[in-house]
């Protein structure tokens, strides 16, 4: 896993350039919230294979939150590894039932499963072959999914979004 980059543009940049797979942001960001922090998993050589995006803001239910929306090809582990789980993967028995939340990508929804963790709410699903997770701290923060967040792919050179930074996100790796 490659450091966490400072939630600056210059940060941002860095990571971009060698990004192989989508760089989830939800937009318009939900009030109150601001870009927190990037970081990948991956090597110079063969790209970033997995990225993260972290935001802070207000819990809906009250006190501060934080989110991290991630993007992977399968067998990374950045998203299971941001959750505390075991292996790579969401796990046996993954997807099984109904989804638990969706998220916007485009024009499409893309059905999201919670997946057991212990003090955040995770939920994963798959856009365009990529895992997606989107973990929120607390676990009360798990409500923010229950409408659809719409996503937007930050490689998408066509935009010119103006981020708000805040602080260094705790939840990414040193």
């Amino acid at each position: 896993m490659m450091p966490a980059r400072q939630p600056t543009r210059d940060g941002l940049a860095s990571l971009l350039k060698t990004a192989k797979v989508a760089v989830w942001l939800p937009w318009p960001l939900p009030q109150g919230w601001l870009v927190s922090g990037f970081a990948g998993a991956g090597d110079e050589r063969s790209g970033a294979r997995g990225f993260a995006v972290a935001l802070s803001g207000p819990n809906p239910l009250g006190g501060p939150a934080d989110l991290v929306i991630v993007a992977e090809e399968p067998g990374v582990g950045l998203g299971a590894g941001l959750a505390g789980l075991p292996g790579p993967d969401p796990g046996d028995g993954f997807a099984a039932g109904q989804p638990h939340a969706t998220v916007r990508v485009g024009s499409h929804d893309a059905p999201l499963w919670l997946v057991e963790s212990d003090g955040a709410a995770v939920f994963a699903g798959e856009v365009a072959g990529s895992w997606l997770w989107v973990l929120l701290w607390p676990d009360t923060a798990g409500v923010m999914v229950l409408e659809p967040l719409q996503l937007r792919d930050l490689r998408d050179p066509e935009q010119d979004l103006d981020l708000p930074f805040g602080a260094l996100s705790t939840r990414l790796p040193a």
